[in-house]
């Protein structure tokens, strides 16, 4: 049974079938914000990064929250050594208290920040885009209370466009000139990724509400308080026709599901056959690939609670599911480098 669950959009499948599927392409990488989850793909990042990374010319990186770090890591020169800090500090340093405040986690994640740029801004190898999102609030969140979180989730389920009143979309960007751009709701607002903000940008990607503190103030960005990317663009669903070449999509599951809050909203978690999605080639792992982890599924941050104070366990169930989806990671690459449509579904 196959590890790997694949998904492409009808561009990516007429472009297979007419000319085959080569490193060269591969035009764009997008990574979804989901915290733990995250880790699940660190070995496939690992085997593009060795395999197909060196023979690309151009490339965009986008990502939020955990995607935003892994693609931060994947962009650098030494690839490979940034995604083995990623894990590192991600996997063995987040050792919270019974009850961690905000201020504590946001150290914590500041930590795995500092571990992906080795303390340095963040300088993609040549050719590179990277692009990092952050939710900016505006309206009634401006306040950070619990209450204005849930008035924006009661708006958001009313209608996605409504949660704009609450937040817009601010886009670090370091790197070659991004060709990416999405007009919606919730605005595109670019900013350079530059000495002075690459750290707060990074970490804001990742602030997840009444879990961190906000990062405020970003130098050289719009005032206020920014917040998980993910709020708006979960799993990233953009127009990605400009980009050039196929959008590689390594994923958690075999769909897009377009802000954090629609995860819950069965209507709007799962769409299908988007034509922003026409040039993806998705692969997650599939039902047996997620049989073979620890609990039958995906680290998430649940797994906190779960196994609370013995941090050995935890970090012992995060490790075997990385080495587990090596399985999934070399399977994945098998398909890309022989592609069987057969095995294929409509994204």
């Amino acid at each position: 049974m196959s590890l790997v669950e694949i998904r492409l959009g009808r561009a990516a499948r007429r472009h297979i079938e007419a000319h085959g599927l080569a490193a060269r392409d591969i035009g764009c990488i997008p990574a979804a914000a989901g915290g733990p989850k995250g880790i699940a793909l660190l070995p496939f990042d690992r085997l593009f990064a060795r395999e197909w990374l060196p023979q690309i010319g151009r490339l965009e990186l986008i990502g939020a929250s955990i995607g935003a770090w892994r693609m931060a890591a994947l962009a650098q020169a030494d690839a490979l050594a940034a995604l083995d800090r990623l894990q590192e500090v991600y996997v063995h340093e987040q050792k919270y208290p019974p009850r961690p405040s905000r201020t504590q986690v946001a150290a914590t994640c500041r930590a795995v920040v500092r571990a992906v740029t080795d303390g340095a801004p963040v300088e993609p190898r040549y050719g590179i885009a990277l692009s990092v999102i952050t939710a900016l609030s505006h309206g009634p969140l401006l306040s950070g209370r619990p209450s204005a979180f849930a008035r924006a989730a009661v708006d958001n389920a009313i209608g996605r466009h409504r949660l704009a009143a609450h937040m817009r979309r601010v886009v670090f960007q370091s790197g070659d000139q991004s060709t990416l751009h999405v007009d919606d709701a919730f605005g595109y607002e670019a900013v350079a990724m530059v000495d002075a903000n690459h750290e707060d940008a990074l970490l804001a990607s990742g602030s997840i509400p009444l879990v961190c503190n906000p990062v405020r103030n970003i130098a050289g960005a719009p005032p206020g308080d920014y917040w998980d990317g993910g709020l708006i663009d979960y799993h990233l669903l953009w127009p990605y026709g400009p980009a050039p070449g196929l959008v590689l999509y390594p994923h958690f599951v075999p769909w897009v599901t377009p802000g954090w809050l629609d995860k819950s909203l069965r209507w709007r978690s799962r769409p299908r056959q988007h034509e922003w999605l026409s040039k993806v080639i998705l692969l997650a792992p599939s039902a047996a690939m997620l049989a073979r982890l620890p609990r039958g599924k995906l680290p998430d941050r649940s797994d906190f609670y779960r196994f609370g104070q013995d941090h050995t366990a935890r970090i012992s169930s995060w490790q075997r599911t990385i080495a587990e989806c090596e399985r999934f990671a070399e399977a994945a690459f098998q398909w890309l480098q022989s592609p069987d449509l057969s095995l294929a579904r409509p994204l």
